[in-house]
């Protein structure tokens, strides 16, 4: 008999044997998080673009074509300003100033959607809400101002300010943000 010890058992691989440890799923890059939200901005983006240059093509400004009597018209205007026409009337440092929100909005809405792409409802009004921040600086910039072409109105007595696809991807997404909070809120009671 020898003093030595056995030699030590072959341990067993878990590399080529079936039942062996499975994989790790890779977590998905950050670019293939955002990927929906950027397609739903960028589907946004297009239909804002394509409209206003339909529209542009179809009407002079001030035209009007009837969609439904006494409630909603097509028509078209330029609008300088921001929501209301709010500064409308200054002397074109506005469209400089709002471009520079345009832009700080577009940044911080990207950076939300970086840190919340898993949130569907949250993330999705984020994304209508950037996808129309961005339709609408495309005009600042090539235009100078923003072009409008919805008009609701009540006869010919009230008119909501005229507006486009992107005001109301806004519109849709700020209501989106605000029924995710209140979701968020009741589930926290």
């Amino acid at each position: 008999m020898s003093n030595t010890p056995p030699p030590e058992a072959p341990r067993a691989s878990s590399r080529g044997r079936r039942g062996g440890r499975k994989k790790a799923g890779k977590a998905p890059s950050l670019f293939g998080q955002l990927l929906p939200w950027l397609g739903l901005a960028s589907l946004v983006i297009i239909c804002d673009q394509a409209t206003k240059f339909q529209i542009q093509r179809s009407l002079q400004p001030g035209d009007r074509i009837v969609l439904i009597q006494d409630w909603f018209d097509l028509t078209l205007v330029f609008n300088p300003g921001a929501a209301f026409s709010f500064l409308a009337n200054a002397s074109g440092w506005q469209r400089w100033f709002f471009i520079g929100i345009g832009a700080l909005a577009t940044s911080y809405l990207l950076w939300l959607l970086i840190r919340h792409s898993g949130q569907r409802l949250f993330s999705t009004g984020l994304s209508l809400i950037l996808g129309g921040a961005i339709g609408n600086v495309i005009d600042r910039v090539w235009q100078g101002q923003v072009v409008d072409f919805l008009l609701a109105h009540w006869r010919e007595v009230f008119f909501w300010p005229a507006f486009n696809v992107a005001d109301s991807a806004i519109t849709v997404g700020a209501m989106i943000l605000i029924l995710d909070e209140i979701r968020r809120v009741s589930r926290t009671r």
